[in-house]
C-alpha cells in the first residue's frame, strides 16, 4: 500500500485553508453588501386621497325658527240664563260640527215667558187696530164738524199710545226668544269640546254667567313664532329687491314639522307680521295659518317652522364631513395643480339636503378633499382619486 507524502499532505492544506479565508471573505463582503442595500431610504408614495369637485345647483333660502301651534278660534261655552242643567248632550272631547246643539238649560220657564209675551204682543196689536180705527172716524167727524177738535186730539193719543205698547210688547217678546235660546247651548263653531265642567241637575247662571265647556277650532291652526332683526333685515331686502309689497309677504309659504316627523310635512301660509321689533328680545312676531283637517297638529305644540324667501341659482355645496376648523373658523382642504394640499378658510351657510353650502372661499372648478382628511396635511403632496360627491335624497317636504 503506497502511502501519502507529507509534504504534499501539507501542500493540499495550505490550499485548502487558502480557499476557504477567499469564501470567507466573499461571503462577508456579500453580507456587507446585503447590509449596504437595506439602509438605503426609499421615499413612500404619496397617499390616495378621494377628491371631487363641489356640486353646483340652485339652493333656496330659508328662515328657520321655533313655534308653537295656536287655535283661531277658543270659546267658553257659558250659561247666559239661569236655571237647572237639564241634558248634556255630546260626549267630552268629540269633535262637533256649528249649530250642534250641547247642553239644555231648564227650558220650559222660558217658553212660558215666551208665549207670556207673544200674547201681550197680540192684545198690544188689538189696541191698536181699535185706536186707528177710532182714529179714523173722528178725522171724519172734525172735517164734518160733528164733533170738536179736543175730541180728536184725545183719539190721536190714544192711537200714539197704542202704538207705544205694541212697540214695547214686540221688544219684550224678542227678548223672551232671545232668553228662550240661551236654555240650549249649541257650538258656534266647527270644533272640539272639552270635557263638562258641571253636572246635570246643577243650579248655573245665578250670579254671573257660569262656564260650561270650552270648544277649540283646530281647522286651521295658526302657528306663531319670531325671527330675528338681521333675518328681517335680509328679507325686507329681498322683498324690495323683487318689488314685493306688505300684503304680498304674507302670502309667502310657511313649511311645519313636528319634532318627531321628519323634514316639513305641513304647509301654510303667513298670516300676520307684527308692525313693530320687540327692543327687548330684537324679535319679529309672526304668525302663520296652516291646514290642519287631520287634525295632526294640537294646540300647543313646539313645531319647526321654514319660510322660504329667495332662491340662488348656483350655489356651491359639500359634505359637511369633508369641513374642518380651528381657531380662525372652517377650512376646506383643497388640491391645486400640482396635486399638493392647501388650507381654504370658507364660510359656510345652512344645509341643503344633507349637503353644506359654502357662502365664500370656494370656486367651482377647486377638487376638495372629502375623505381622508387625518391622513393629509396642508402643503403635502397627495394621489388624488377623483369621485363624485353623492347627493342624499331630498327631505320631505
Amino acid at each position: 500500500m503506497t502511502r501519502a507524502n507529507p509534504a504534499s499532505l501539507a501542500h493540499c492544506n495550505g490550499e485548502w485553508r487558502q480557499i476557504g479565508r477567499a469564501l470567507t471573505v466573499l461571503a462577508a463582503m456579500a453580507l456587507l453588501a446585503g447590509c449596504e442595500d437595506k439602509n438605503t431610504f426609499v421615499a413612500p408614495p404619496p397617499p390616495k386621497v378621494d377628491v371631487a369637485t363641489p356640486v353646483q345647483r340652485a339652493v333656496t333660502r330659508y328662515v328657520e325658527a321655533t313655534g308653537n301651534t295656536a287655535p283661531i278660534q277658543n270659546v267658553d261655552l257659558v250659561a247666559r240664563v239661569q236655571g237647572f242643567l237639564q241634558s248634556i248632550d255630546y260626549q267630552d272631547g268629540t269633535f262637533v260640527k256649528q249649530g250642534t246643539q250641547l247642553f239644555t238649560i231648564e227650558p220650559e220657564t222660558y217658553k212660558l215667558k215666551l208665549e207670556q209675551a207673544q200674547a201681550a204682543e197680540a192684545g198690544a196689536q188689538a189696541s191698536l187696530r181699535q185706536a186707528e180705527a177710532d182714529f179714523k172716524r173722528q178725522s171724519d167727524l172734525v172735517q164734518r164738524q160733528a164733533v170738536s177738535q179736543a175730541t180728536l186730539d184725545s183719539s190721536t193719543s190714544t192711537r200714539d199710545n197704542a202704538q207705544a205698547n205694541l212697540q214695547q210688547a214686540q221688544a219684550n217678546t224678542k227678548l223672551a226668544e232671545v232668553n228662550y235660546g240661551y236654555t240650549k247651548v249649541s257650538a258656534p263653531f266647527d270644533g272640539v269640546v272639552s270635557a263638562h265642567m258641571v253636572s246635570i241637575g246643577e243650579l248655573v247662571g245665578v250670579a254671573s254667567p257660569t262656564q260650561l265647556a270650552t270648544i277649540v277650532a283646530m281647522d286651521p291652526i295658526y302657528v306663531n313664532f319670531t325671527i330675528n332683526e338681521q333675518d328681517v333685515l335680509r328679507i325686507r331686502a329681498e322683498a324690495v329687491r323683487r318689488g314685493l309689497t306688505t300684503a304680498d309677504l304674507k302670502q309667502f309659504p310657511i313649511q311645519v314639522g313636528l319634532q318627531t316627523e321628519s323634514g316639513y310635512p305641513h304647509e301654510g301660509h303667513l298670516d300676520y307680521v307684527s308692525p313693530t321689533i320687540n327692543q327687548s328680545t330684537g324679535t319679529l312676531a309672526v304668525r302663520g295659518l296652516v291646514p290642519n283637517d287631520k287634525r295632526v297638529l294640537l294646540p300647543g305644540y313646539f313645531v319647526r317652522v321654514r319660510v322660504p324667501f329667495s332662491q340662488e341659482k348656483d350655489s356651491l355645496l359639500v359634505p359637511d364631513t369633508a369641513l374642518g376648523s380651528d381657531q380662525g373658523g372652517r377650512y376646506l382642504l383643497v388640491v391645486n395643480g400640482d396635486n399638493v394640499v392647501e388650507q381654504r378658510k370658507v364660510q359656510i351657510g345652512p344645509v341643503d339636503n344633507g349637503l353644506r353650502v359654502i357662502e365664500s372661499g370656494l370656486k367651482p372648478d377647486d377638487r376638495v378633499v372629502i375623505a381622508g382628511l387625518l391622513r393629509v396635511i396642508p402643503g403635502q403632496k397627495i394621489d388624488p382619486q377623483a369621485t363624485k360627491i353623492s347627493q342624499p335624497q331630498a327631505s320631505a317636504k
